[in-house]
């Protein structure tokens, strides 16, 4: 799986986060391994390419569980999805855009809640190949963070225990990830509507211009050392 998470800052204060998940290199490795038998069904050949609001991918049952803030967070966002198996296609992406820093704040703190209850899974339905690579298991998995945000700075810190709690639920998607040699490339970009005049993350590149900052790791990593996908980011 490779996961992108993008943030597009803009003068007027407001930022366009993008949760970007690409299964496409795991469902290769997983179709080898299908029967012919299972590559012939319907459910195999079902082909979808589609974007739709994110509230309207929630059960009612789990829709009336949600908060107000909750409910209009997941109406101003739109899941798209882009599968064909046939051709070893699958990937999901989250897009929101937040007003200002508060916003952006109350989304990155809540959206893992809403996720675990939208059924990603459902919307890219295929049995097998997508119970092996739920995609809401990693956008729960920004539930790990903790947040400070105002119109000049970004911060991120990771909650250790919550990891770890993260880290169990999802060990076995890791295991057999590793089992069939599959990586998790991790990419994080922040763009920025003025120039950063101070980043903390010795790992992170900073452009040219100072107004974007990259993030490259793995989930591989990520494990080992926690502290990676930290970041203190002025600007």
């Amino acid at each position: 799986m490779d996961i992108e998470e993008r943030y597009d800052f803009q003068d007027d204060g407001s930022c366009k986060v993008t949760y970007g998940f690409d299964m496409s290199r795991a469902v290769s490795v997983l179709v080898n391994l299908m029967a012919d038998s299972v590559k012939e069904t319907p459910q195999f050949s079902l082909v979808k390419d589609t974007t739709l609001n994110f509230y309207s991918a929630i059960p009612d049952s789990s829709q009336q569980k949600l908060s107000p803030g909750e409910i209009e967070l997941a109406k101003t966002s739109e899941l798209s999805v882009n599968m064909n198996l046939k051709r070893s296609v699958m990937k999901v992406t989250l897009n929101h855009t937040a007003k200002d820093a508060n916003d952006l704040q109350y989304y990155l703190q809540n959206v893992s809640k809403i996720a675990l209850s939208s059924q990603i899974n459902a919307v890219t339905s295929n049995d097998k190949a997508n119970k092996a690579i739920d995609a809401r298991q990693m956008v729960a998995g920004q539930d790990y963070y903790s947040y400070d945000i105002t119109p000049h700075k970004f911060y991120r810190i990771i909650d250790k225990a919550k990891f770890n709690a993260f880290l169990k639920k999802t060990k076995a998607t890791f295991m057999m990830a590793k089992a069939m040699l599959i990586d998790m490339p991790y990419k994080v970009i922040l763009r920025f509507a003025h120039p950063v005049k101070k980043i903390d993350n010795s790992k992170a590149v900073l452009s040219a211009d100072r107004r974007e900052v990259t993030l490259v790791t793995s989930m591989d990593e990520v494990i080992r050392n926690p502290n990676v996908m930290n970041l203190k980011i002025d600007f």
